[in-house]
């Protein structure tokens, strides 16, 4: 019996448009009649979570930075902060980057150096609780996560120059263009953990829907793994099932009204 359901946000739940398909809240509610939790696993910010999904918020179990900050009814349940010994020399070779966009994620809100207008636009649809500082080494918050954006693509031009890092931190590339560094021990798999343990729910009893290599080890820790039919190679590897639909045809909800609601 499942009572757990976890899904990605971008390339999973969402449409390449950026949408949620409107039959999703309908089956949310056959979600919650059955006593199914619901839960987002995303590399998005809390805030941007609980605005996207307020009309069901209570309820809604949210994973958030990828895996270093979990939340359910208003509860903290977990939160991985980033250890800043090297934060300081991960910020300069950002800098150092020719075309790399950097956000420093904190608890309370994000924080960029640039100002350029449609630069914080674009990075306001991600986190919603967004400031522009002169420095990043003088922002006073809890880090969670050091977020790098680069156009050309992340694994080819982002990854190569933080690489000195990865004894220390867990790089993840959680999208074509952004890297994320965290806490050599944060990830959506341990976030997931600690969330089962929170609700007394088994890993046999958890759905999991994920497409990029951020959602590796959330598809190992649950029993029922599905990668989407657009997921990267990697993820269908490491997954026990993949989608007969992707995610820009509703796949997540189709899945779930197969196995769970059975219409």
């Amino acid at each position: 019996m499942i009572k757990l359901i976890i899904t990605d946000m971008d390339g999973t739940l969402l449409s390449d448009k950026k949408e949620i398909d409107p039959s999703f809240w309908g089956m949310h509610q056959q979600l919650m009649d059955r006593g199914i939790v619901f839960s987002v696993a995303s590399g998005r910010q809390i805030y941007s979570l609980e605005a996207t999904f307020a009309d069901i918020k209570q309820g809604t179990l949210f994973i958030a930075e990828n895996g270093t900050y979990v939340r359910y009814n208003g509860e903290d349940v977990y939160l991985n902060s980033l250890d800043t010994t090297y934060l300081p020399q991960i910020i300069e070779t950002a800098r150092q980057l020719e075309g790399a966009e950097i956000v420093l994620c904190c608890k309370n809100s994000a924080y960029v150096e640039q100002s350029d207008p449609a630069f914080v636009k674009e990075i306001g649809k991600y986190y919603h609780h967004l400031e522009v500082v002169d420095d990043l080494n003088k922002v006073e918050d809890t880090a969670l996560k050091v977020a790098i954006y680069h156009v050309i693509g992340a694994e080819n031009r982002i990854y190569p120059a933080f690489s000195a890092f990865k004894n220390a931190y867990n790089l993840t590339i959680s999208g074509p263009e952004w890297l994320d560094i965290t806490n050599i021990t944060a990830n959506k798999g341990t976030a997931v953990e600690r969330a089962q343990k929170k609700l007394g729910i088994l890993k046999e009893e958890t759905m999991a829907f994920g497409d990029f290599l951020n959602d590796m080890e959330m598809m190992q820790a649950v029993g029922h793994s599905f990668a989407m039919k657009n997921a990267h190679p990697d993820i269908i590897k490491v997954s026990r099932y993949v989608t007969e639909k992707d995610n820009n045809n509703n796949g997540v909800v189709d899945t779930i009204q197969k196995k769970i609601i059975q219409i």
